[in-house]
């Protein structure tokens, strides 16, 4: 997948959907913002990325200190300011390198992982969006079944903690995708031993599983399922109950 070229379109496709919104509606799915706090928080996560990319940065930077990280108020720069917050990800990774080791809350990565963080951040907050304003919402199964897994990448990496896990020891979760020529890249087998939880594309049995189009999985793993169509549930619904509850993004 061109991780590069699917930013940039996911950007366009939410800069068109905020463009002539009324920026004071609320976003159900991110309780305490307004539609202009989301697009500031896409923008500035961007422009937060290419910071620390363009800086080679080995520790965390406080995204308050990133520059120009607020949009004007103005619709027509409020989206020119969007367009170029994507624009600097990927303009920062071509100039130090898609290789070169920089921080990220996983642990030291190349610098293009932050192309494909920041394009699967834009997938979910354009399909808040879409909840707030009543707008159709729909991904590729390619590109939904990316978001799956670079989801699941996050969510294993987490570091061992007191809180509950996000998966109890010898259970199973199997996610389906049912729609696309997708293959193996369409099913994923997640299971958990000694406390920590990891996960492999493949088809198996699991104490529970969940099936739907691949963007409906994303949305549901994403608890934004109300953008989407519905997935089903098989076998122990508690097991994807306490997933949820305990993988918020």
């Amino acid at each position: 997948m061109d991780y590069t070229a699917a930013l940039f379109e996911q950007n366009r496709l939410l800069g068109e959907l905020i463009h002539r919104a009324d920026q004071s509606v609320r976003v159900p799915t991110c309780p305490e913002w307004t539609l202009q706090q989301l697009v500031r928080h896409v923008g500035r996560g961007d422009r937060w990325a290419a910071t620390i990319v363009a800086e080679r940065s080995e520790t965390v930077i406080d995204p308050r200190s990133v520059a120009n990280g607020k949009p004007p108020e103005d619709a027509d720069g409020a989206l020119a300011w969007l367009h170029g917050s994507a624009g600097a990800v990927v303009d920062a990774v071509a100039q130090v390198g898609a290789d070169t080791k920089v921080w990220t809350f996983i642990g030291p990565k190349p610098a293009e992982w932050w192309i494909r963080r920041r394009l699967h951040e834009s997938t979910v907050h354009r399909a808040d969006a879409a909840i707030a304003l009543g707008a159709d919402y729909d991904l590729s199964p390619e590109l939904a079944a990316d978001g799956v897994s670079e989801w699941l990448d996050l969510v294993t990496a987490r570091p061992r903690s007191d809180a509950p896990p996000v998966l109890e020891d010898g259970l199973t979760l199997h996610l389906h995708a049912t729609d696309g020529d997708l293959g193996p890249d369409g099913e994923w087998m997640i299971r958990s031993s000694g406390g920590s939880v990891s996960w492999e594309h493949g088809h198996g049995k699991g104490t529970a599983a969940v099936r739907g189009r691949a963007s409906d999985l994303l949305l549901a793993v994403l608890r934004r399922s109300s953008a989407g169509g519905e997935v089903e549930i098989i076998g122990d619904a508690a097991v994807w109950a306490n997933w949820l509850a305990r993988t918020p993004f």
